[in-house]
């Protein structure tokens, strides 16, 4: 019964390793990765040697796939929680709602405007960056002022200049003050 318990834990914290270790392998975070990696490989490695010794347990191959079930559920958990890195919203519009940017502005959200044909009219598209830890908050204020918004959200890999470096880059300065 003790194995069975162990495996169980041994998926549970395997599984949240695994997909940190393929967070920070995406956001070029390699010493993390690496970590993560170690640790992915030992828990693995010990945890299958468990199932795998001696008699072949179907209860113990069960709980190590609920255990792996289970890991994948709590994994995405712990990465909505971390939200690293940034996120872009392309915000579509029927009409210009300068209620919304202003409020976008003064929140600290960097906001591009642009304007372009649809089909049968002019529509507006707003360009926002921000960190994605606050990328609900962003929705919330454009669902406030445009809860028919057409919203589209990406995950950036690289980008340099503009609004939000400046901002990182004051807000720096101010904490070493």
């Amino acid at each position: 019964m003790s194995s069975i318990l162990l495996i169980f834990l041994l998926q549970i914290i395997l599984v949240p390793t695994l997909s940190l270790r393929i967070i920070f392998v995406v956001k070029n975070m390699s010493v993390f990765a690496s970590i993560f990696g170690f640790l992915e490989a030992l828990i693995y490695v010990f945890g299958l040697s468990i199932v795998l010794s001696g008699e072949q347990s179907i209860p113990e191959m069960l709980v190590y796939a609920l255990g792996f079930a289970a890991g994948i559920f709590l994994g995405n958990y712990i990465e909505n929680k971390l939200a690293l890195g940034y996120t872009t919203l392309t915000v579509n519009l029927m009409n210009m709602n300068t209620d919304l940017v202003s409020t976008l502005r003064n929140n600290g959200f960097g906001v591009t405007v642009f304007e372009g044909m649809g089909k049968d009219s002019v529509r507006y598209q707003l360009q926002i960056l921000t960190k994605r830890s606050l990328e609900e908050k962003v929705l919330h204020m454009i669902e406030e002022y445009e809860p028919h918004a057409f919203i589209i959200s990406y995950e950036p890999r690289r980008f340099k200049g503009g609004y939000l470096l400046k901002a990182m880059k004051r807000t720096k300065k101010k904490k070493s003050l």
